[in-house]
C-alpha cells in the first residue's frame, strides 16, 4: 500500500507564505484563533513522517527551539517535533537538535517515492516550496492543504506558495472555516 504524501501550506489571501522584515505580522500574520490551533493539534495527533527541505527544516528548527517565540508552543508544533522526520539535503548535515530527524541526500522525487512505497504512516511536509512543486510535478502530492489567513501582503509578502508549481486541476476534497475567518482548503491535484 501507498502512504498517502500531504502537502501543507500557510498562505495569505494574495498566495504569499511568508512575509518580509518590514511585514511585522507575527506568526500566523496575527489571525491564529483556538479552533485554527485545536484543529492543527488534532492534525498532528496522528502517526505521519514529516518531510522537510533543508530550507524550511533550518527556518522551522530556528523558529522551534527559539524561547522567545510564543508561537513554538502552540500544541501541533510540540507534536510535530516528536514526529520522524526525513530532510532532503544536500548541503545540511546536522539535525539542529530535532528529534527523531534524519538527512537523506539524492533526488527528492527518488526519496519521496520510496518514502511512500515503504512507509506503513502518512507522510506530510509543512511548507518546503520548491521541494513540494517537484513532488507535485511528478505526481506525488496526494493532497495539498492551504490554510488562508485572512490578510494580503502584496507590499510585504515573500514566498509566493504556488510561483514555481506549473499547472494543476485541483478537486476539492475538504473545506473549513476556522474562527470565522481562517479557510482551510484540501484539493487532489493532478497535472494539467
Amino acid at each position: 500500500m501507498t502512504a498517502t504524501y500531504t502537502w501543507d501550506v500557510f498562505s495569505t489571501l494574495d498566495g504569499y507564505g511568508s512575509f518580509g522584515p518590514e511585514g511585522d505580522w507575527g506568526g500566523y500574520w496575527g489571525k491564529q484563533g483556538p479552533e485554527l490551533l485545536d484543529h492543527r493539534a488534532a492534525l498532528f495527533d496522528a502517526e505521519q513522517r514529516m518531510i522537510f527541505g533543508a530550507t524550511t527544516f533550518r527556518e522551522n528548527a530556528e523558529i522551534l527551539f527559539r524561547a522567545d517565540d510564543p508561537n513554538n508552543q502552540d500544541e501541533w508544533n510540540l507534536r510535530m517535533l516528536r514526529m520522524p522526520a526525513t530532510v532532503i539535503s544536500s548541503t545540511l548535515h546536522d539535525t539542529l537538535g530535532w528529534p527523531n530527524a534524519t538527512i537523506v541526500s539524492g533526488d527528492a522525487v527518488n526519496i519521496v517515492s520510496r518514502l511512500k512505497d515503504e512507509s506503513d504512516i502518512p507522510l506530510r511536509s509543512q511548507a518546503s516550496l520548491s521541494l513540494n512543486w517537484s513532488l507535485m510535478a511528478a505526481g506525488l502530492v496526494d493532497r495539498l492543504q492551504v490554510t488562508i489567513f485572512p490578510a494580503i501582503s502584496g507590499r510585504t509578502g515573500t514566498s509566493p506558495i504556488l510561483k514555481g508549481a506549473g499547472d494543476f486541476d485541483l478537486e476539492l476534497l475538504e473545506s473549513r472555516t476556522f474562527d470565522r475567518r481562517t479557510q482551510e482548503l484540501v484539493y487532489r491535484p493532478s497535472r494539467r
